[in-house]
């Protein structure tokens, strides 16, 4: 089916999807696109904000107070917005401030990692909706991975009930080196000559966008989580790699390429142990939560004390648990491997600090499930390594998104692009 997507590829709605980042001429965006796609900012503004006057909207958009007075009020005689009630009390008359309702529109939130997938929904007011599907899916191993993740996402939308018009878009984090403007990942999910985002956007006829996980969890974070309002930021997914996400001057910095924060692949170690990247002895091949799992697992055959049972490499997702849990019910051996890997992050967190002068370093991801047990290793390497100077003001949390980072950044993705010409579509009429 993929071989063949080229020749065969079909506009959804009979309108054009443009990639994020693609441009058309001037004249083929008429006045109608440039008031709807305007809306749509003024949507998007709200879905982040959760509430604002007219006045806030009238800033973040740049347009004049009568031409998003104008706008808001098309909006709330429509249906979507909501008038909200006053803002507290300044001094002065008490703007009226305004929100979203939750159901005007849904994301199709999808977190990827190496091993599995998770897909949801989310409405306007950034909370999940119904259940979370999560299936098995081993992008390495698994050559028609794009087709199977194409039918779970056609099988998930017919089954939601929910109308195509209704989906505001399908956001999808994924490990590898992911071009955002071209739709396409180099590490997995071979499209061919097409893009991810165009076979999909086929299969499923809803604008679809994909970004690096890492990138997306450091988007949740910046748009809702621990670095909101924050200038300069450093978010580590602790995963089965070691990723960053990288907050500069209040924005998220891709590098050139557009390949910034791979992170898991400094060279920190001279262990011999080959990294997945094809090098050796890189951050990952000491601190990713796999390693950790191996560890695990030679340690009890070795005879190590542990209250952990039954750990296979066969389902590493369920070992990991399994260690984590341990840990938190303070098993001393479970606590001297997490110890081990953050104490090691600390390191490569030390290399950040003095190159880039963070204010906030955030934990997050999957393995930040396991809380305040990584904190005290990773200071305890910054204390070692850093230049007091540099680091006395740094502060290190642990992300408040836990585990759902990924998909809350996977919905921010496509509402970060929502005013993009990419969203017009003639069945849309937000």
């Amino acid at each position: 089916m993929l071989a063949n997507f080229v020749d065969n590829v079909i506009a959804f709605d009979e309108s054009p999807v443009l990639r994020a980042g693609q441009t058309t001429s001037k004249s083929s965006i008429t006045l109608s696109d440039r008031q709807i796609l305007y809306k749509k900012s003024l949507i998007k503004h709200l879905y982040f904000s959760k509430e604002l006057s007219c006045a806030d909207l009238s800033l973040l958009t740049d347009k004049s107070l009568p031409h998003t007075s104008k706008a808001l009020y098309e909006l709330v005689e429509r249906g979507d917005v909501l008038e909200s009630g006053y803002a507290s009390s300044t001094g002065g008359r008490r703007p009226q401030m305004y929100s979203l309702k939750a159901d005007i529109m849904y994301i199709i939130s999808v977190a990827m990692d190496q091993y599995v997938t998770r897909i949801g929904i989310v409405d306007m007011h950034n909370q999940f909706i119904g259940g979370q599907q999560q299936f098995a899916l081993d992008l390495s191993a698994n050559p028609n991975a794009l087709q199977d993740l194409g039918e779970y996402l056609v099988a998930f939308i017919r089954e939601s009930g929910i109308s195509k018009d209704k989906i505001a878009g399908i956001g999808i984090g994924m490990p590898g080196f992911v071009d955002v403007t071209k739709g396409v990942n180099y590490s997995f999910l071979d499209s061919g000559k097409a893009s991810i985002t165009e076979y999909l956007e086929m299969l499923t006829g809803v604008p679809v966008l994909i970004d690096n996980d890492s990138s997306l969890i450091a988007l949740a974070e910046l748009k809702l989580g621990a670095a909101r309002n924050r200038q300069n930021a450093m978010v580590i997914n602790i995963g089965w790699g070691i990723g960053l996400g990288m907050v500069l001057n209040g924005s998220l910095f891709r590098g050139e390429s557009g390949f910034a924060g791979e992170f898991s692949h400094i060279p920190l170690f001279t262990n011999n142990k080959m990294c997945g990247c094809g090098k050796m002895g890189c951050l990952e091949t000491e601190t990713s939560l796999s390693v950790i799992a191996e560890k695990a697992v030679a340690g009890m055959q070795e005879g190590r004390t542990t209250m952990i049972k039954d750990l296979s490499l066969n389902n590493l997702e369920e070992a990991f648990i399994k260690i984590m849990n341990a840990a938190v019910k303070g098993d001393k051996y479970a606590v001297e491997l997490l110890s081990q890997a953050a104490y090691h992050i600390g390191r490569g967190v030390a290399i950040l600090i003095h190159i880039m002068n963070p204010g906030l370093i955030v934990l997050s991801g999957r393995g930040a499930l396991a809380g305040r047990l990584w904190m005290a290793p990773i200071q305890q390497a910054l204390n070692e390594h850093c230049i007091p100077r540099i680091a006395e003001n740094i502060e290190i949390t642990i992300s408040p998104l836990g585990y759902e980072a990924e998909r809350l950044g996977a919905a921010a993705l496509v509402m970060e692009h929502f005013d993009e010409k990419k969203f017009l579509r003639k069945t849309q009429h937000h």
